[in-house]
């Protein structure tokens, strides 16, 4: 039975716009098992809040894996017991040789102060020497996930044969719409990876602002259009003018418009973004139809079809490594807004959802 004397909390959705901190019984260690006490959670904003404000598709209809189709009942939405997928923490115990004690890992279990892995189940990804732990809440997920975004891109071009991150981006120019963590992510590894040009395009002064001190060019879809502007300014003849790639990172259909819209005739977008909703104002009869372009959705539940047995999640996560290695500074300095004690995450992620408090990059702290 449980020791009920030791327990973890982890932050549940109770109910519609409920958050609370669960306390949940630790079973004793069993053979090939491991306990990590969690150092750092980042929060992710858009797919977490989408669960407290309830816009979360998965509430509302059920997704059947196999048809891959959305549409059949959902059994019981409430409550949502695992938030947060960004989170570092030390192995305090193990009873398998595949993970040392000691051990700084980034892991994806949720918002808990300590949980029991098993390396056959979980992913886990020891942190080198001299990282910040506090950036290793990108290793696991969200640095792949943008990662991946690039490696679409090179599919794009090149289909199974893809040889690095760079195939898709190296010597071309490059836009990114949105200046969220994902879209800044994004464009540190374009420009890592030997973009021509990266240009971020984001409503948000702030957003810019923190773009720019990352050393980004940004655009103001208010001050002007900027497809306008980067068609003017971007030609490849005559009549072909825009970016080769653009990477959608706004969960906005306006957002997937402005992205179509900026592109060169036959270019692609890349879209990384999390809608949930309609998409009522992207206009397919318009650019889409007219210029022959093309749209990715680079979901990080699977990478290029082919390219599976040489882009593991492992070799994403490697690839975030080097980039935090190269620009981990700037990004501690500039993308993590706020570092909050666990016990008061209920009450942050409300201010959150109810847009009391903006924030880039929180990160909850245990």
């Amino acid at each position: 039975m449980p020791d009920s004397t030791v327990t973890d909390r982890n932050i549940i959705v109770a109910a519609p716009g409920r958050l609370e901190i669960a306390e949940e019984p630790v079973a004793p260690l069993a053979a090939g098992q491991f306990r990590v006490a969690t150092l750092f959670s980042g929060v992710s904003a858009g797919t977490e809040l989408s669960y407290v404000k309830g816009t979360n598709p998965a509430l509302h209809h059920g997704f059947d894996p196999v048809l891959g189709l959305f549409g059949g009942p959902v059994e019981q939405p409430f409550p949502v017991t695992r938030l947060g997928y960004m989170e570092v923490a030390r192995v305090e115990q193990s009873r398998t040789p595949a993970v040392a004690e000691g051990t700084v890992v980034a892991m994806t279990y949720g918002h808990r102060t300590g949980y029991t892995g098993d390396p056959l189940r979980d992913r886990v990804v020891p942190l080198p020497a001299g990282l910040d732990p506090l950036l290793g809440i990108y290793v696991a997920h969200m640095g792949p996930i943008c990662a991946n975004g690039l490696l679409h891109a090179a599919a794009d071009l090149h289909g199974t044969g893809v040889r690095g991150l760079g195939d898709g981006v190296t010597g071309r120019r490059v836009v990114v719409t949105g200046a969220g963590v994902v879209g800044l992510l994004t464009a540190l590894f374009a420009r890592a990876h030997g973009a021509a040009s990266v240009v971020v395009v984001d409503p948000t002064a702030q957003r810019r602002a923190v773009a720019e001190a990352l050393g980004l060019q940004t655009l103001d879809p208010d001050d002007g259009d900027p497809a306008v502007t980067l068609k003017t300014a971007w030609r490849h003849a005559a009549d072909d003018r825009g970016a080769d790639v653009v990477f959608q990172c706004r969960g906005q259909a306006s957002a997937l418009q402005l992205a179509l819209r900026l592109l060169r005739p036959q270019g692609t977008v890349v879209d990384l973004a999390f809608y949930q909703g309609g998409a009522e104002e992207v206009r397919l009869g318009e650019e889409f139809h007219h210029n022959g372009l093309g749209l990715r959705c680079a979901q990080i539940g699977r990478v290029p079809r082919g390219l599976a047995a040489t882009w593991d999640r492992e070799r994403l996560s490697a690839a975030t490594i080097d980039l935090l290695r190269a620009d981990g500074d700037l990004i501690r300095k500039h993308l993590v807004s706020a570092v909050v004690p666990f016990a008061d995450a209920p009450g942050f992620l409300h201010d959150l959802a109810a847009r009391r408090r903006q924030e880039l990059q929180a990160v909850l702290a245990c």
